[in-house]
Parts: C-alpha cells; structure tokens; sequence
C-alpha cells in the first residue's frame, strides 16, 4: 500500500519557519529593562545622609568643648529631654 502526500502542508515547509523567526523578532524588540526604586528605598537613602549631617555637629560641640567655649544650660537641656519623652509616648 503506497500513500501519497495530498494537501497544501508539502507546498511550503519553509513557511513554518520564516513565521517562527517572525515572531522571535517582535518578541526581542519588546523587551526592555526597568528599574523603578520604591519610595521606601527612597527615604531609606535620605536617612542615610542623616548620620553624615549629626557627625558634624557632634564635632563641632566636640571642638568647642575641647577648647573651653562649650557652656551647658542644664534647664535648657533638662527641658529638650522631657519634650522629647512626651512627645514619643
């Protein structure tokens, strides 16, 4: 028994492919990198610029110590603490 190849499938098999390397095209040109940062990462990276600016007034008050000029007003420092203890409760 011989069977013989009927139909439009043995007219172009080269079809098949140029469709496959169509579709591989569009589907690399559509892809794309994309980098978004939370607002979280956001405020995280501001803080982190909070202990360079507090460095530089802790030596500050720590040159003027050194030197002598540094005067402590115990009423104006008793008073920062008990503000900042009420407001944090």
């Amino acid at each position: 028994m011989k069977i013989n190849q009927f139909g439009p499938s043995g007219v172009n098999p080269y079809n098949r492919q140029q469709h496959k390397v169509d579709s591989v095209k569009i589907s690399s040109a559509k892809a794309t990198d994309k980098i978004e940062i939370s607002a979280t990462a956001k405020e995280l990276q501001q803080t982190s610029q909070i202990p360079a600016q507090r460095q530089a007034k802790v030596d500050e008050l720590k040159a003027q110590y050194e030197a002598g000029n540094y005067k402590m007003n115990a009423e104006d420092t008793a008073k920062s603490i008990l503000d900042y203890y009420s407001k944090n409760k």
